[in-house]
């Protein structure tokens, strides 16, 4: 007999708490941001680049290389078939290859890396080394999406137990895979520098390095986000004008010059004029302002955004420094209330560029001849 659907079932003892319990939502114990609605959480850098394709890792391993550029002389990258097993060159002298340098081997494996894969890695170092091609790296990582797996970090935490591998794994899996020349057998002189081979040098580089140290680039906010870390507060310019600051001054003392009717040939001679006076204090304190975010910026975003704030600016003021204005000083106040009111919420800098560094790029532009006071 079929029960009617329209008819209540009691439910067994515990069934109906059971339901109860899931139908309730679940408690969040963080407030909920803006950026998760617009996008959801964000994803661990040590998650994205096991999704990367081999040209998305190319070019992450291209900003990361950058990274390494502190610690070495010259840092290189080899690419076409006859790199000779080196992929990122890092060296210490100028000797290079015949000097103290290390080899950072950068592969897109969909896994971590095996003894069968590291194998003809391994084997052509030791190869073109003995062949004098390049003197043996101080050191050489294996650096990969997936890191090293369990069997290859054991071997190369191993010294010992890494070169009887290696030899053991010879015949079928290296001698036949370092050139497309010839059959690379271990023996004779050969045998005996292996043997000899200080295998201690092979080491494995996990992810998270790789990503701290490219966490120190200009590309790692760009590629992962996070935003930038705050502002140093900005202190008082100096009391000394900076060659660098010449043009700009100059340009302003036209415009006041124009304003007054009057010659002001120097800072100095603004002090029989407390308004332009005060008003020189204000954009020199803009300026630096502006100066001080270009620094900030400098190595914390790729090359050419602080350019693109300036140039967002620059449009958003080149139709008022082109209008009709009573002289120079009226024009730099209209375009310093223009900057000011300049939108930036779509350039990536928008959110740190606060009210003095608006104004203070329009000193920046003027420094670059982009912007003029007087005609």
């Amino acid at each position: 007999m079929t029960a009617n659907r329209d008819t209540a079932v009691p439910l067994k003892d515990g069934v109906a708490d059971y339901f109860a319990e899931i139908a309730s939502p679940p408690s969040s114990s963080t407030m909920l941001s803006p950026a998760h609605v617009q996008s959801g959480p964000p994803i661990e850098p040590l998650v994205r680049i096991v999704t990367y394709d081999p040209s998305q890792w190319e070019a992450f391993v291209d900003e990361w290389v950058s990274s390494l550029k502190t610690k070495y002389e010259k840092v290189l990258r080899y690419t076409g078939a006859n790199d000779h097993g080196i992929d990122v060159a890092g060296f210490a002298d100028k000797n290079y290859l015949q000097g103290i340098w290390d080899n950072y081997q950068c592969k897109h494996y969909r896994d971590a890396i095996t003894p069968g894969t590291a194998w003809p890695e391994v084997g052509k170092m030791l190869w073109y080394s003995f062949c004098g091609v390049f003197t043996p790296p101080r050191a050489y990582y294996f650096v990969a999406p997936r890191g090293t797996g369990t069997t290859l970090t054991q071997y190369l935490t191993n010294a010992s137990a890494l070169k009887a591998a290696l030899i053991e794994a010879w015949p079928k899996a290296v001698a036949n895979k370092i050139t497309a020349t010839q059959l690379v057998t271990l023996d004779g002189k050969f045998a005996e520098y292996v043997d000899a081979f200080d295998f201690s040098i092979f080491q494995p580089m996990s992810p998270r390095e790789v990503i701290e140290q490219h966490r120190a680039t200009p590309y790692f906010i760009t590629r992962f986000g996070g935003g930038l870390p705050p502002r140093p507060v900005v202190g008082a310019p100096p009391t000394d004008l900076g060659t660098h600051e010449s043009v700009y001054v100059a340009r302003l003392l036209a415009a006041y010059s124009e304003h007054i009717k009057a010659e002001v040939p120097d800072v100095a001679g603004l002090k029989a004029w407390k308004p332009l006076e005060d008003h020189f204090k204000r954009q020199r304190e803009c300026y630096f302002h502006a100066e001080a975010l270009r620094i900030f910026v400098r190595d914390k975003v790729e090359p050419g955004a602080f350019e693109g704030l300036q140039d967002e600016i620059y449009h958003g003021v080149a139709d008022t420094a082109d209008g009709d204005h009573a002289d120079g000083f009226e024009r730099v106040k209209a375009v310093t209330q223009a900057a000011q009111n300049v939108p930036l919420d779509a350039h990536p800098l928008g959110a740190s560029a606060l009210v003095k560094d608006k104004r203070g790029i329009c000193h920046q532009l003027a420094n670059e001849d982009r912007l003029r006071w007087t005609k």
